[in-house]
């Protein structure tokens, strides 16, 4: 591997990426998919010699990105006011310039019009990350998204995403790559977890050591589903179901409002006590050996589903809505034979279907839950290592920047 050399000039044989610096924005680094493969591809950028850059306005995962070698630039990516975003495109540009940026990669639409006006200005490399929030569903929003669609690459998390932006935004037909998000199967390991961490988050949660829980990991918003759990846990316990505990683990990012909708529905159903909420969990890779199910039951499209596939690589059993991006994550019938299944995917939004494959996930015996374990992590090491992801996608950046070095 070669390094840059003292006149800057980059050394023969390096990464093409070497010595550049490459911006990536986003809103901000609270937790989700999106701020984590951020991170995951700084960390990418800074192996191979380039200059990993990340504005955001700021959030719990900063030292976790500057931990793994990301720089961190300030800058208000969240905001959605059409003053300061038009603000921020004078702003990016001067950043753009004062840092020597290769290329910028957007993660919002927000950031995106501004990352997107800066760029052009600057004459430089620009790509985005299109995820199944930017579909919308009115023109105006359509048209607000469509920046999303306007990258030298944009990259899709999934089949159903690379579709869904084909057809919405023809134009941008030929810049789709399909670039699966990845996990880091060194983490999501259950040989790597230590049991006092898993005893640790069940004692916090006021889980007995001898209850089962089934998870449901998601910030806390409607189309996560968590009325849909709490309809099928109603239906399980009145079916006689014991010993366990349903744990909604995820931000309410200010939601109040829904907060209280969720504990009203937990309330009227009898089963408080039994669905817990339990706020943001740090520890996934311990949440989720210490589940005996884990739950997404979506009941609108996402367009790739990170927890679904770190159950399937920590041999946790998962139930997915049967919807958009999670149909791809999860082996099942009738797409595979019963036998090679590494999951259970129902109808979105249908709470007898999930109480069912609940239930199914419980009551299996001690061979075909280490049979599945073994399929489901087999699956995702195939499939969704956070190697592949990082070395596809800076392919995709050096496929941008190569003319120019």
């Amino acid at each position: 591997m070669r390094r840059q050399s003292s006149d800057g000039l980059v050394e023969r044989g390096a990464h093409p990426l070497a010595g550049l610096a490459i911006l990536q924005i986003i809103p901000e680094l609270h937790a989700g998919g999106a701020e984590a493969a951020t991170i995951d591809i700084a960390a990418a950028l800074a192996d191979v010699g380039a200059r990993p850059l990340v504005a955001s306005g700021g959030g719990r995962m900063v030292s976790e990105l500057q931990a793994k070698g990301g720089i961190w630039l300030p800058f208000p990516a969240h905001s959605k006011n059409p003053l300061a975003m038009f603000l921020n495109r004078r702003s990016l540009t001067r950043l753009i310039d004062q840092e020597n940026v290769a290329l910028v990669h957007a993660r919002s639409s927000a950031s995106a019009w501004a990352a997107y006006v800066a760029a052009r200005r600057m004459e430089i490399p620009f790509a985005t990350t299109y995820q199944g929030g930017y579909f919308g569903n009115n023109a105006l929003k359509l048209r607000y998204n469509s920046v999303m669609a306007k990258g030298d690459a944009v990259i899709a998390n999934s089949l159903y995403t690379a579709r869904r932006v084909a057809e919405l935004y023809p134009f941008a037909a030929a810049n789709i790559r399909v670039i699966e998000r990845g996990i880091d199967l060194r983490v999501f390991n259950p040989q790597e977890v230590d049991p006092a961490r898993v005893k640790s988050l069940r004692q916090i949660w006021g889980v007995a050591s001898d209850e089962r829980i089934v998870l449901l990991a998601g910030r806390l918003t409607p189309r996560k589903g968590h009325a849909t759990l709490i309809a099928a846990a109603r239906l399980l316990v009145a079916a006689g179901l014991s010993g366990t505990k349903f744990i909604l683990a995820g931000d309410d990012r200010g939601r109040k409002a829904y907060v209280g909708e969720i504990d009203a529905a937990i309330d009227e159903a009898g089963l408080t006590g039994t669905v817990r909420r339990v706020g943001h969990c740090a520890d996934m890779p311990a949440a989720l050996l210490a589940a005996a199910v884990a739950v997404v039951p979506s009941t609108e499209p996402e367009s790739f589903g990170r927890v679904a596939v770190e159950a399937q690589a920590m041999g946790t059993p998962v139930v997915v809505s049967d919807l958009s991006g999670l149909s791809e994550i999860v082996l099942s019938p009738p797409e595979v034979d019963f036998a090679f299944r590494t999951g259970w995917r129902v109808p979105s939004g249908h709470e007898r279907a999930l109480a069912k494959s609940i239930f199914e996930a419980l009551t299996l015996g001690a061979a075909a839950r280490d049979a599945f374990l073994l399929r489901a992590r087999a699956h995702v090491l195939n499939r969704f290592s956070v190697e592949r992801m990082k070395a596809e996608t800076l392919a995709a950046y050096a496929a941008l920047v190569r003319p120019q070095s």
